[in-house]
């Protein structure tokens, strides 16, 4: 064989292989920001949202997120946030958001190779919000979708009367202090959700039926993602 026959040959192996490496990268997933499941689930006292979110955890292999938690954790293990926390808290001060977002970037940061995270009741405010997506796409995702349990008021107020009598804890005792918290509840979130609408984001799902009910309304949404 000649050597402009070998020239040729070689050409044209080079040209198949571009060609090859070509039709795999169209048929190759590319990465983008949905890679992990990243769910807000929001719901009011009584909604039934921890119950569902533990199911959710077990479905999907995400982790959890809340902000309670985290403010246990944090000030119960006297670190530099935590002593924060405690230093507002003690002169009855909120929180700054930049304290509570520091915390919730330590526990995923903790956690690097997480699938996703259910944000519990977090962001309540459009600041965190706004703080959560940047974190969010410095890391290369995003949120996923919010999702609001939608339950009458009526309805929480009986669960919750029902709850405190069988707990004895004493802001699920008192009829006024339960409607109260739901409006605390309703006034915070809202922003948020008209936040995340305007990403075509938000989702409103009835919270009322059976745990099993309830749970494939969630399944439904985060499967149609």
């Amino acid at each position: 064989m000649s050597y402009q026959n070998n020239f040729t040959l070689h050409e044209t192996i080079i040209h198949k292989m571009k060609f090859l490496k070509w039709l795999i990268s169209i048929f190759t997933p590319q990465r983008s920001k949905t890679k992990m499941l990243n769910i807000i689930l929001f719901g009011p006292p009584g909604s039934g949202k921890g119950t569902q979110a533990e199911y959710l955890i077990k479905e999907y292999g995400i982790i959890h997120i809340s902000t309670g938690d985290l403010f246990r954790y944090e000030m119960g293990n006297n670190t530099e946030l935590g002593l924060k926390a405690k230093e507002y808290m003690a002169k009855g001060e909120l929180v700054p958001d930049e304290v509570t977002i520091g915390m919730l970037k330590n526990k995923v940061n903790a956690n690097p190779d997480a699938k996703g995270i259910i944000f519990d009741g977090f962001p309540r405010t459009i600041t965190q919000a706004e703080a959560l997506d940047t974190f969010l796409s410095e890391k290369d995702t995003e949120v996923s979708a919010l999702i609001a349990l939608d339950v009458p008021e009526e309805e929480l107020v009986v669960r919750l009367l029902g709850r405190g009598a069988s707990s004895g804890r004493a802001d699920d005792m008192d009829e006024s202090i339960i409607k109260n918290r739901i409006s605390v509840y309703n006034s915070e979130t809202a922003p948020v959700f008209e936040y995340y609408k305007s990403k075509n984001k938000s989702n409103l799902i009835p919270g009322i039926g059976s745990k099993d009910d309830i749970f494939n309304r969630l399944t439904t949404v985060i499967n149609a993602l």
